[in-house]
């Protein structure tokens, strides 16, 4: 069972080799990739967050509304400090000294949660028309945290901007003309 440990979480599966001879005639199942024991562990955290609820939620009753409650939880567990708009450093990429202000989970952390939330909602069995993950209302909670971190630290946001396939500029293409036969 995976519990929240101020996001020091230990990673699924042991890396230690084990002795020579030990269980040499057992097949162990191949290791788990990082995300998908990080996406079982988020999954694991969230279905018990549901349980402990009262009353208790049930998966199949899960909405949008118990996402924004669980991502507003799980603050209590950040170590991202975000100034408040009265705070002396709001505003201050780098301030000089300590203040007051609440630590959140960071804009990444919780974007990189909820995308691996909605894909274990589908591999267990859920439907991609149903998925409380993917609700216009959670993106518009992430830009919003997103957005207020980005103006708390002074740095605004840049969303990185994709690569272009390496075709051939206007220039180099101008010159080239299809011949028909």
């Amino acid at each position: 069972m995976m519990s929240i440990n101020k996001g020091k979480e230990i990673a699924g599966g042991s890396s230690r080799p084990t002795p020579a001879g030990a269980g040499a005639d057992q097949q162990s199942p191949p290791a788990l990739s990082r995300y998908v024991s990080q996406k079982r562990r988020d999954w694991i955290t969230f279905g018990q967050y549901l349980k402990n609820q009262r009353p208790p939620v049930a998966l199949s009753l899960c909405n949008a509304n118990h996402v924004l409650d669980f991502l507003r939880y799980l603050d209590q567990f950040g170590k991202t400090k975000v100034h408040l708009q009265g705070c002396m450093f709001f505003g201050q990429p780098e301030p000089p000294g300590p203040c007051t202000c609440p630590l959140k989970q960071a804009w990444g952390s919780l974007d990189a949660l909820i995308g691996r939330l909605r894909a274990a909602y589908e591999e267990n069995g859920g439907l991609p028309e149903t998925n409380p993950f993917a609700s216009g209302s959670i993106r518009v909670y992430l830009r919003e945290v997103r957005d207020s971190q980005a103006k708390a630290r002074g740095i605004p946001y840049k969303k990185k901007k994709k690569k272009k396939s390496p075709l051939k500029s206007n220039e180099d293409t101008s010159s080239f003309t299809v011949q028909q036969s």
